[in-house]
């Protein structure tokens, strides 16, 4: 496994089909259609096997700011600004995702908030750029290897089988 040479993070929508593709392989992949089909995921976190990995943001709720970060799990900004979501890191190709355009114009008031908080999502990611990407190899590895404590595997999309349909997905 080799690490990215991105110098920065895409927010994107992975294709929601795409997304209920993988979860017929593994249930932990995350819902991403109607309402969710704005669920940011953050990337390029690495790339194994030609396939780029993208964790699921969550939007802020006060619950956030009570929960610790783990091992699969980061808070932005102290919660304040949402969590990532390690755990259900999934790998895609350019061909599964769009990028965010965090400068068009928004339509109403949910969708200007929506795109401010997109905005400091990104800004404060970039700047713990070191951070969430040791996270997440460290939680790719450990699960790799059979390390991580059962609670936290369990919590855990299966990698290696999503890489492969991933790859089946995208002939």
């Amino acid at each position: 496994m080799k690490k990215n040479n991105y110098e920065k993070f895409k927010l994107v929508k992975v294709d929601s089909k795409y997304c209920d593709y993988l979860r017929k392989f593994d249930y932990r992949v995350p819902y991403n259609a109607g309402r969710k089909d704005l669920r940011p995921f953050i990337g390029v976190l690495f790339m194994v096997k030609n396939c780029e990995y993208f964790a699921p943001l969550a939007s802020p709720k006060p619950k956030h700011k009570n929960l610790k970060n783990s091992l699969d799990l980061l808070k932005i900004d102290k919660g304040e600004n949402g969590i990532i979501n390690f755990n259900n890191m999934i790998p895609v190709t350019n061909k599964n995702y769009q990028e965010f355009d965090l400068d068009k114009k928004a339509n109403n008031k949910e969708e200007k908030f929506r795109l401010i908080l997109l905005q400091k999502q990104l800004r404060w990611l970039t700047q713990h750029r070191k951070e969430v990407l040791d996270k997440s190899l460290l939680l790719y590895n450990l699960y790799k290897n059979d390390k991580l404590p059962k609670n936290v595997r369990e919590r855990c999309c299966n990698y290696p089988l999503l890489e492969q349909k991933c790859q089946e997905y995208n002939k």
